[in-house]
């Protein structure tokens, strides 16, 4: 403490320790900006769903694609934006929690129980998605009607973090002049290049949707409840996934309406990584 008010409020702070002020408040905006990114990329695609779903008097008559063409024409190019910043207030917390968290649990993880690798990724963002999926639950209880989406998000969160994870480190160590390079806040650490982020960061959410899509579907049947005829043989997210698969398969049932799905994840989890990775430069997080 003495030495401290000797040097002076001029003088320089031990190594890192500027760092390492408000690190969780920095960690915080970095995936909350990461989170707001994605969801802006896939803004307009959500605005002609609702557009769609809603049976708009003039764009009920078209779809998909020709409603994306339709609303710049119509509205302006605004107009695929629109109530996109009212989304934003949603989604910088959620964003900053999942990213935040995982990050956290990753350190607790390798420092308690000294598991590193592969496997403490995907331990984090499992962990990362139960915590988030919780506070999803609080909000809306029935939305998580007997757990399904929160299995969802656990499967989702912990198979991407883990991909993108596994992706960066086997990169950065097989190539590391081609496809990294030091980062902008410490130059002895190595990061990957922004176009490598952005590939590695769609492959980690196709990957991802993939092995978590059969669970949305068993979601949102469950939450349509009543209004199915078959709404008996489908109680619980078992029941539902048998049932699916039974009547109408793999592809036509359990992975239907995939490829609409990537259309909407992959580009939304590259901006999400790669926006995650370059705040962590900007912010002093490495």
């Amino acid at each position: 403490m003495a030495s401290t008010a000797a040097a002076g409020p001029g003088a320089a702070l031990p190594p890192g320790a500027a760092h390492r002020d408000f690190y969780w408040l920095r960690s915080f905006i970095a995936g909350g900006v990461a989170g707001c990114c994605a969801k802006t990329t896939t803004a307009p695609l959500d605005r002609v769903k609702i557009l769609l779903q809603a049976h708009n008097h003039h764009y009920k008559h078209l779809g998909v694609f020709s409603t994306l063409c339709a609303v710049p024409r119509k509205e302006g190019y605004l107009g695929l934006y629109k109530g996109n910043g009212a989304m934003m207030i949603r989604i910088f917390p959620y964003g900053a929690i999942q990213f935040m968290a995982f990050d956290q649990y990753k350190k607790v993880i390798k420092k308690q129980l000294g598991i590193s690798g592969h496997v403490h990724r995907l331990m984090a963002g499992s962990m990362a998605g139960r915590w988030f999926s919780w506070v999803l639950q609080r909000a809306d209880a029935n939305y998580c009607r007997n757990g399904a989406i929160c299995s969802t998000l656990n499967f989702l969160l912990g198979f991407s973090f883990f991909t993108f994870g596994t992706l960066k480190s086997i990169g950065l160590a097989q190539a590391p002049n081609l496809l990294g390079r030091p980062s902008l806040d410490n130059p002895d650490v190595l990061v990957l290049k922004t176009h490598v982020n952005l590939l590695c960061g769609g492959i980690a959410g196709a990957i991802a949707q993939t092995i978590s899509y059969p669970l949305d579907v068993t979601r949102r049947r469950m939450q349509l409840g009543a209004v199915l005829p078959d709404s008996e043989k489908c109680l619980t997210m078992v029941q539902t996934l048998k049932y699916v698969y039974q009547q109408h398969g793999i592809r036509r049932g359990l992975y239907r309406g995939l490829s609409l799905n990537y259309i909407r994840c992959i580009p939304s989890q590259a901006v999400a990584f790669t926006t995650y990775e370059l705040m962590k430069q900007f912010l002093h997080l490495n």
